[in-house]
């Protein structure tokens, strides 16, 4: 069981912070608009925390656009 998931951890999941922020954000609000959480083991009911452990476990992916927006 996760005690939280750590820096490196999440870091590796993704290509910046800045994704890693904006991931976490976007699964916090489906979380909270419902969505049930994908992992099980985490000690806190957040859904800031939930997304990231979500994350951390590989269960929330993501892909950039080749074409950036414009």
């Amino acid at each position: 069981m996760m005690n939280k998931p750590e820096q490196k951890i999440l870091e590796a999941q993704v290509d910046s912070k800045y994704t890693l922020v904006t991931l976490a954000a976007k699964r916090a609000r489906e979380i909270t608009a419902g969505d049930p959480p994908l992992v099980s083991d985490c000690e806190s009911d957040k859904p800031v925390s939930l997304a990231l452990y979500e994350i951390a476990e590989g269960k929330i992916t993501y892909s950039r656009p080749k074409i950036g927006i414009k």
